[in-house]
């Protein structure tokens, strides 16, 4: 995502501060834990992907119901979600995914504090854990509301900041932590979006990987329509239909008579369970 979750204008700061085009995401830990609990079986989708601002209306959807794409992420909550999302209910998603549509959630939880940007949610290390929690408990709430069953992925945003500054970063890891078992409570299955120069690498390259998110949605702008020849991390990480990579933003563009400006996105990786 560029900065959807956020705005266009903060999109455009994260992307100077991680360095020109090349920006992306990494999740690390396996999906773990629970061993006693039943999982539903993952839902997988294998294709291309577009992720925007704003839901489109089902009008717009069906117009781009062409096969170029065959899935969509919507922004399902979080106090720095950027957009109003006036077409995103239980009726919207029913219907899309009737149409054929895969769903993918996003979820725009706190972010960093020494992240450049205001944000109306800042993770501090006193907080950390506590908004995590709240937050990931809140994302499952959003998600259930919409219609996203149980098994259903996730995906954390989380935009570019100093992962440098240690404590900072310690305070990032404390909440995706808990963002996640808060997730994996409910049995929903846990996903990252972040930058692979900061957010993204934060988690990939995590010593410790104790509740680390099973999936990493990584932001990569290279117009490069692939989840593994521009892989930047360890080749066993990741695998079993867990990645996905965000590879051209604003690309405005016209299907079926409709015209959407969409980020494009390489999906190998789950997806919302709907049916």
């Amino acid at each position: 995502m560029s900065d959807h979750r956020q705005s266009r204008k903060r999109r455009y700061i994260a992307w100077g501060v991680a360095g020109a085009a090349v920006v992306a995401g990494a999740g690390v830990a396996a999906q773990t834990s629970m061993a006693a609990t039943t999982w539903p079986a993952q839902k997988t989708y294998t294709g291309r992907a577009f992720d925007t601002c704003a839901a489109p209306s089902l009008t717009a959807m069906k117009a781009w119901h062409t096969g170029f794409y065959g899935a969509a992420a919507v922004y399902i909550g979080g106090k720095n979600r950027g957009c109003a999302q006036p077409n995103l209910t239980a009726s919207w998603v029913k219907s899309v995914s009737t149409l054929g549509w895969k769903l993918i959630p996003l979820y725009v939880g706190a972010q960093p504090s020494c992240q450049t940007g205001s944000s109306p949610e800042k993770i501090t290390t006193a907080t950390a854990a506590s908004l995590g929690a709240a937050d990931g408990a809140d994302a499952v709430a959003k998600a259930s509301a919409l219609g996203m069953k149980a098994g259903s992925p996730v995906y954390l945003d989380m935009e570019s900041y100093d992962i440098t500054n240690k404590a900072c970063n310690d305070a990032v890891l404390t909440y995706v932590r808990s963002f996640d078992k808060a997730l994996r409570a409910k049995t929903y299955r846990s996903g990252y979006y972040g930058f692979t120069s900061s957010s993204a690498k934060a988690v990939a390259t995590a010593a410790d990987r104790t509740d680390l998110p099973g999936n990493l949605w990584y932001a990569l702008w290279d117009k490069k329509n692939t989840t593994t020849t521009d892989w930047p991390w360890g080749a066993t990480q990741f695998t079993g239909h867990s990645r996905a990579h965000q590879y051209m933003v604003n690309s405005k563009e016209t299907i079926g008579g409709v015209t959407i400006t969409v980020d494009r996105d390489a999906w190998d990786a789950p997806v919302a369970i709907t049916g």
